[in-house]
């Protein structure tokens, strides 16, 4: 029985390796990546056989394994690149925001967003600044201790105002 269901299981891992590429490189818009991710895929699959259920969709097993692995990754992507400013005046946070590497900071658009965002008030471009480095609101409303609600109108509050302000850039 165990030797069955393992044939049966790898036969269906083989047969679904191209529509799970194809999926992979929506997620990634890179080869590379989509090709990793696949193999990352089929690695989790094989580990968790016992896991699945023979009389469940089996393609959709595996798209949510992939799914998860992407979000899993990206996370930790954003979680290795965020800054946590530890200074005792939060001194990194009160910065005005850095949008871009200096190679494009001189771009007509890039002014033009720094701009508005550093017109907002204080109260709203620190959120959003800590927002767009990574934090989540969580994050954001504990480090600032402000309500959760509030820290999500803030943020909110701001892009709309950047969208209104820059709808000619779109």
């Amino acid at each position: 029985m165990k030797i069955m269901r393992t044939e049966s299981f790898t036969r269906d891992l083989i047969n679904v390796q191209n529509d799970l590429l194809r999926f992979a490189y929506k997620l990634t818009a890179n080869h590379e990546d989509a090709n990793d991710l696949l193999q990352e895929t089929s690695l989790k699959a094989l580990d968790n056989e016992e896991k699945y259920a023979a009389e469940t969709n089996f393609k959709g097993w595996m798209y949510t394994i992939m799914r998860n692995l992407f979000i899993n990754n990206y996370r930790k992507a954003v979680r290795d690149q965020t800054y946590v400013d530890q200074t005792d005046n939060l001194f990194y946070l009160n910065q005005s925001i850095d949008l871009a590497d200096e190679s494009t900071e001189s771009s007509h658009d890039l002014k033009e967003i720094r701009r508005v965002v550093n017109a907002l008030p204080k109260e709203y471009r620190i959120p959003f600044a800590m927002y767009v480095s990574g934090f989540k609101y969580r994050e954001i409303a504990e480090k600032l201790g402000l309500p959760l609600g509030t820290v999500k109108s803030r943020i909110y509050f701001t892009r709309q105002k950047l969208q209104q302000e820059l709808k000619d850039f779109r």
